[in-house]
């Protein structure tokens, strides 16, 4: 039996009549850009994050982006970071002419170390970007009191766990900025590239509004320089279509992980996510675990047509593009072994039993 790492043709098929119309009405009126559905998401992303605030913008990269260059960072800067994750996280740091400062993970969460931030920090750091990888949240207490002793940003990188929690508090209200991706293979996914940023203040408001339209609040008068980065009314429609069904989806996939859990911890070599007591709301965009024949496994669900998908094979400070920063893979003991051993099978919320039942066979099989 072949099982997909992700069907979207399921969705789509059960939404249907939904997304055809959504996509059609904005057909019909005609406001491509920034148009009424833009807006309504925005209040119900702030809703759902708790933020009295959030602006969309063209992708989750983008969403990065803006969030940083809001909170003031620039050349010369140094914006502390987790060193494993998707390229964005430690790309965007670079982009504004920032230095990415990386730190190693926690093998448990494969977030970043909380304990082994303040180390990096130096007279020159202006911001911390967490991530919170695979719908886990990084340990947010110990960030925030470490941010606010230093006086320093927190943009959480959000990218993957939207509706997520840490100790009952969503993410992306925790931080000065939270930065949510909706690419399609995301819990909540658009139709193509969408972001959006949530935030408390509502002068992050506005700076952000100003720089996802070329940093203008009045059309041709540009206080600076910002970005091309409004988001498609498509997207926005499609994704309220999708937006009420989100938190069931997330319970689906928290069943299909307890299930994971449960057949493989008959196998000592197979190390299953770790879901911390402060993270009340783990919503697994991925299931990741561990095994340290990692490619075998991975070459034998291929063979059987199983979806597979390793995130993240090099860390950041193996980058060819990051050499510069000078560091070394005695630094990264975690983050090096993660690269080495972590793989994601199906998880997504139309998952069948009987295809759980075969990669979960196989997994043992193999590992």
């Amino acid at each position: 039996m072949s099982v997909p790492l992700l069907d979207l043709g399921r969705q789509y098929a059960y939404l249907k009549p939904a997304l055809d119309k959504a996509v059609i009405d904005v057909l019909t009126h005609g406001s491509f850009i920034l148009g009424p559905e833009v807006t309504r998401l925005e209040n119900e992303i702030a809703k759902l994050s708790t933020t009295p605030y959030a602006v969309a913008v063209a992708s989750g990269t983008d969403a990065l982006m803006l969030a940083l260059h809001a909170a003031g960072v620039g050349p010369g800067d140094e914006v502390i970071t987790s060193d494993f994750s998707f390229f964005a996280s430690a790309g965007v740091i670079h982009r504004l002419g920032a230095r990415p400062i990386l730190v190693d993970i926690d093998l448990d969460t494969y977030n970043i170390s909380a304990d082994k931030i303040e180390a990096a920090i130096t007279p020159k750091t202006k911001a911390i970007v967490p991530v919170h990888l695979f719908g886990q949240s990084a340990d947010m207490d110990a960030i925030m009191a470490i941010a606010k002793k230093h006086n320093l940003k927190v943009i959480e990188d959000a990218a993957q766990s939207i509706g997520a929690e840490f100790k009952g508090r969503k993410l992306g209200s925790i931080g000065d900025y939270g930065c949510f991706s909706f690419y399609p293979s995301k819990n909540l996914g658009a139709g193509g590239d969408a972001g959006i940023i949530t935030m408390q203040g509502k002068e992050e408001y506005e700076r952000c509004r100003m720089l996802r339209v070329h940093g203008a609040r009045v059309t041709y008068h540009h206080e600076v320089v910002g970005y091309n980065s409004s988001l498609d009314t498509l997207q926005a429609a499609i994704l309220l279509v999708k937006l009420p069904y989100l938190q069931g989806w997330s319970e689906k996939r928290q069943a299909h992980a307890r299930r994971y859990d449960d057949a493989f911890k008959s196998n000592s070599r197979i190390r299953t996510p770790v879901v911390k007591d402060y993270a009340t709301f783990h919503i697994y965009n991925q299931y990741t675990i561990s095994v340290p024949n990692r490619d075998e496994v991975m070459a034998k669900l291929k063979a059987k047509q199983i979806g597979c998908y390793v995130y993240y094979p090099i860390p950041f400070h193996a980058q060819e593009c990051f050499s510069y920063l000078g560091y070394r893979p005695e630094q990264f003991p975690n983050s090096g072994k993660a690269a080495k051993e972590v793989l994601s099978i199906p998880i997504f919320p139309e998952l069948t039993t009987a295809e759980q039942d075969e990669v979960i066979a196989t997994v043992l099989a193999a590992a």
